[in-house]
């Protein structure tokens, strides 16, 4: 998996994305800067990209920074309860901060999110049996409480269609001045990078951290506020994306092995071109209606973690 050919991919996916939707537009439409094919192009088509690159690159790396942390390869805000607790911070702001801006909707989702992956590292560490398939299902029955809690006081507050509507995973709304959070995931790329190393030696476990001189817990609570700051921009803005943060750092791995500063691009431009071609078939597959991005990621990605178990199983 050579990092050109990933480069390469993912242009030439991203070119058909822009011009694949209900609006036909053919690319010399575009050079009448006037038309509607390039007002269509400008405020939807080029946001509902980049969001997807943004989504898809920062879902993965969230996963991958996670896995690195717990040094278990299922773990990911998916199997840790990140997004369940996001979705819980997102129901305490529509019922308590009713006329809340989205910013401050996000302050309220982030801190509920840092705390849930927080509380779910506290769990993990004090696990005695930590098999590799154990400790993601302790993360799904986590997630599940949280879930349960969130239904049930939406349930309580007549707000379950609220909930449904704002966390369905869909690429389809985003326009011009409604995606533009997601460039929060710009920086936590970049700061990953910087601390990619330390990631890595964090994810060899406190002991040996400490003995290098390394400032462990601090290490730790970085790599967390990276992921819940990424999921949280993510869930706000496209909605929940479920398994992409799993099975994209496990795929790379197969082909690059651990090493964090080694895998994060090939980690990045593989999520984004993932992304990219589970939501071009979710355009045609139905053409002119759409299968919403959760939906197609789910299908797809849990087939794909199925795989991924079960070829773990078969090397044990």
């Amino acid at each position: 998996m050579k990092k050109r050919y990933l480069v390469i991919a993912l242009i030439l996916f991203s070119f058909l994305s822009l011009f694949v939707g209900v609006s036909s537009i053919n690319p010399l439409d575009l050079l009448d800067f006037n038309s509607q094919e390039t007002e269509i192009f400008l405020i939807s088509r080029v946001p509902r990209l980049v969001s997807i690159l943004l989504a898809g690159a920062g879902m993965s790396i969230a996963g991958l920074i996670m896995q690195q942390l717990s040094r278990n390869k299922f773990v990911s805000p998916t199997t840790a309860g990140t997004l369940d607790a996001t979705k819980l911070g997102i129901l305490v702001s529509m019922l308590l901060f009713t006329s809340a801006t989205t910013l401050e909707k996000m302050i309220v989702a982030f801190a509920f999110a840092l705390a849930g992956t927080l509380l779910f590292m506290k769990i993990l560490d004090r696990i005695k049996f930590k098999d590799a398939i154990f400790i993601p299902l302790v993360g799904l029955m986590f997630g599940n409480i949280l879930s349960s809690i969130t239904t049930f006081f939406a349930y309580k507050a007549n707000v379950i269609q609220n909930m449904s509507s704002w966390l369905q995973g869909d690429f389809s709304m985003i326009m011009k001045g409604r995606y533009e959070l997601l460039y929060i995931s710009i920086p936590v790329l970049i700061i990953t990078y910087l601390y990619a190393n330390r990631f890595t030696v964090a994810g060899m476990g406190e002991d040996f951290s400490k003995n290098l001189g390394l400032a462990y817990k601090r290490i730790v609570n970085i790599g967390l506020i990276l992921v819940a700051l990424v999921t949280t921009t993510v869930i706000l803005t496209v909605g929940m994306i479920p398994f992409l943060g799993l099975i994209i750092p496990n795929i790379v791995s197969i082909f690059h092995g651990d090493q964090l500063k080694k895998t994060l691009p090939h980690t990045a431009l593989l999520g984004a071109i993932f992304l990219l071609i589970c939501d071009i078939l979710g355009r045609v597959l139905i053409y002119p209606y759409e299968i919403s991005i959760s939906l197609m990621v789910g299908v797809i990605g849990s087939g794909i973690f199925l795989y991924l178990l079960f070829r773990r199983k078969a090397y044990a």
